[in-house]
């Protein structure tokens, strides 16, 4: 079985609301997760070998994007029973194991998860200030294996592009990854 890539972006597509329970004990809102110029939506999972393979890159793009308004959530939409190391306190030590500088949230129902379009992990929706989709695509061309130390960094580039313009790029190219576990 492949592995599947993510859709097209739907430019403009607004982010759907969710309150769901974080690694932190703490319950989000798409209102606290906003950031002032972007917003970045990831669906990831602890288990999934293309999340481990750039957890950190993710994280340092985040880490880097913050200072100029974007805020970042991370989002595990997978079903626990059949896939144990999702669980939610595997999230809080993958969370705590990477450091990272977001909120990670468990969608139990799987509501959000579909309420977005989410079709595996890692999947990135990037948002404007407005909260209107401008980046559907990959973090950058690893998939299991690190990217050519030459590769764009796409969706550090996006989010800088959004920030600044309110636009995402025109030209995107899919994500990849393990696909969601529904229940």
């Amino acid at each position: 079985m492949s592995a599947p890539e993510t859709p097209l972006c739907e430019f403009g597509k607004s982010a759907p609301d969710f309150k769901l329970l974080g690694t932190d004990g703490r319950h989000w809102t798409l209102a606290g997760c906003r950031g002032a110029n972007a917003t970045l939506v990831m669906f990831i999972c602890n288990h999934c070998p293309y999340v481990k393979a750039c957890i950190d890159r993710i994280v340092i793009a985040c880490n880097e994007l913050a200072p100029f308004g974007m805020q970042a959530v991370a989002i595990m939409p997978n079903d626990v029973a059949t896939y144990p190391e999702d669980s939610f306190d595997n999230m809080r030590r993958f969370a705590q194991a990477h450091k990272f500088p977001f909120p990670y949230l468990y969608d139990e129902t799987q509501q959000t998860a579909r309420a977005y379009g989410a079709v595996c992990t890692p999947d990135f929706f990037g948002y404007n200030a407005d909260l209107k989709l401008q980046y559907r695509g990959r973090l950058d061309e690893g998939r299991t294996s690190p990217p050519r130390p030459e590769a764009q960094r796409e969706l550090f580039e996006a989010m800088q592009q959004i920030i600044e313009t309110g636009q995402g790029p025109k030209e995107q190219m899919a994500s990849i990854g393990c696909s969601v576990k529904w229940k």
